[in-house]
């Protein structure tokens, strides 16, 4: 049995080498890897040997000959081709052991086109192709996590047909990730990043034990390991519907840099948000703003869940609690609550985003693609003042915290912040009045004041009539991107009512 190793990433590769060779395999190799291993001892033909041809081009042609794919195509089990093999001298490679050039690391290093076209690897897919097309015959094995697997089924003689099969989907899987990966980026050079093909790939983290409902299969899957990097599963196991939650709740609250905000989800909504002088304070007023939705809700907060906070939160139900850390005495407490997920970043004191680039959403027969909408962290302060009044430094602050969380809220939608908590919103209506009303009167329900509050809408008002709202519940300051045929009403309106008025320039639509 012959094996042919030749990989990019050499983690494992010699322990493998010595592993078939313990087996009675015969190892061929190329390169870097053949030095490798030859200098780890391991007794390797080098690929000259095989393919009776030397390696040119600057390496860029080493594999690509009869020999090599004579050997890894011909069916073992087909007379005929084991006749054409004796005939052509071709002896049969059993094992392909392949991970490509580092086209990632590379574009992630360099804008060098010369040196990224030079990482872009042909033999290497070539072989994980061929040996895949004849898995029945040959192991393909493309990820070092599997080196220590395939020993011991070659060992142990429970090398199956399945086995085989598994290896050979994994190989695939690999290789189109590959190309997809260099597509998008030669699109994103060249074409502003919407070429003719877009190809997202992602990796699976876990299964989920259904989708948004149970007869909906659901399984979570990541870009580039972000998501295993951002979210360690610290108690409980996670469920469609909370994962999505945790993102909206994460969003809003990795937003504010280092303050100690906390911010309440359900059903991807916030429903209650505040940053006060430390958690505990944040987490106790953003409950004020509807403690009846935040009943099974998702929290983020953003810093360490101490004990304090966590006795805090176990007097109501949660579904998720999100944070870069907890305290060994917080997951104590919490340890009564059977059904309570726990997520933490691994460490730190504030939350972070992957901040992926691009976003798309599924449409019937397709996706939409765009770049990812980015809500700035100056775009209050840089706002235009458009009325005679001006806001004061807490309505300042309140306008910052609206706007974020307007921004990242279903539209249409208005959010009301009083004293730097949230104390009304209304989120995913067709109207703009009817999101300022809806939220106002939920607002009364909950017994909040919102006199003196400042206001956000993430699209501009197309009348006057939601200002008008504002200013018989007491509102004091607005912001709003602006942009409406009716600015100069909605302008005086403001004025009209002694509010202090804001045009950012910039709307985010969350649809």
């Amino acid at each position: 049995m012959r094996a042919l190793l030749s990989v990019s990433d050499k983690a494992g590769i010699v322990e493998f080498a010595q592993g078939l060779e313990k087996l009675g395999w015969e190892i061929i190799s190329t390169g870097g890897t053949y030095k490798k291993l030859s200098e780890a001892g391991v007794k390797v033909i080098e690929i000259d040997e095989v393919t009776k041809f030397p390696e040119c081009f600057e390496g860029r042609v080493k594999t690509l000959n009869p020999y090599v794919h004579g050997g890894i195509l011909h069916k073992r089990g087909d007379d005929a081709h084991v006749a054409q093999a004796k005939e052509l001298g071709v002896e049969g490679i059993d094992l392909v052991c392949v991970n490509l050039y580092p086209f990632k690391a590379t574009i992630e290093r360099t804008e060098d086109f010369d040196e990224i076209i030079e990482n872009i690897d042909i033999g290497g897919p070539t072989m994980v192709r061929s040996a895949a097309k004849n898995f029945n015959d040959v192991y393909i094995v493309t990820d070092a996590a599997d080196y220590e697997t395939v020993l011991a089924a070659l060992a142990s003689g429970e090398d199956t047909y399945e086995f085989r099969r598994d290896l050979m989907i994994k190989a695939y899987e690999h290789t189109a990730a590959y190309d997809g990966m260099i597509a998008n980026y030669m699109n994103k050079r060249f074409n502003n990043g919407m070429g003719e093909h877009q190809f997202i790939t992602g990796k699976k983290v876990f299964d989920t034990r259904y989708g948004e409902n149970p007869h909906q299969k659901g399984a979570l899957y990541e870009f580039d390991n972000h998501f295993t990097e951002n979210f360690k599963q610290v108690k409980g196991e996670a469920s469609f519907n909370n994962i999505n939650d945790v993102n909206g709740a994460l969003k809003i609250a990795s937003n504010f840099g280092d303050e100690p905000a906390v911010c309440i989800v359900k059903h991807g909504n916030p429903c209650g948000f505040a940053i006060k002088g430390d958690l505990l304070e944040s987490y106790t007023e953003a409950l004020k703003c509807d403690p009846v939705s935040a009943f099974g809700g998702v929290v983020a907060v953003n810093g360490v869940v101490t004990k304090e906070l966590a006795e805090k939160m176990n007097e109501i139900f949660l579904e998720v609690i999100m944070a870069p850390d907890f305290t060994a005495e917080a997951l104590e407490v919490f340890d009564v609550k059977k059904r309570l997920k726990l997520f933490s970043q691994g460490g730190g004191t504030t939350l972070k985003m992957a901040k992926d680039a691009q976003d798309f959403k599924h449409v019937d027969g397709g996706f939409v693609f765009q770049d990812s909408d980015i809500v700035n962290t100056a775009e209050v302060h840089n706002a235009e003042l458009k009325s005679s009044n001006t806001a004061s430094a807490q309505e300042m602050k309140d306008l910052e915290i609206a706007w974020k969380v307007a921004a990242l809220t279903k539209s249409n939608c208005v959010v009301y912040v009083k004293d730097s908590a949230m104390v009304a919103v209304g989120m995913g209506m067709t109207s703009r009045v009817d999101a300022a009303q809806c939220a106002l009167k939920k607002a009364k329900e909950m017994d909040l004041d919102v006199s003196g509050a400042a206001m956000a809408s993430e699209a501009f008002f197309p009348f006057r009539d939601s200002v008008d709202t504002a200013a018989a519940a007491g509102v004091k300051a607005i912001v709003e991107p602006g942009g409406s045929v009716r600015d100069d009403e909605v302008i005086e309106a403001a004025n009209e009512h002694g509010i202090a008025l804001y045009f950012t320039g910039v709307r985010h639509f969350l649809h």
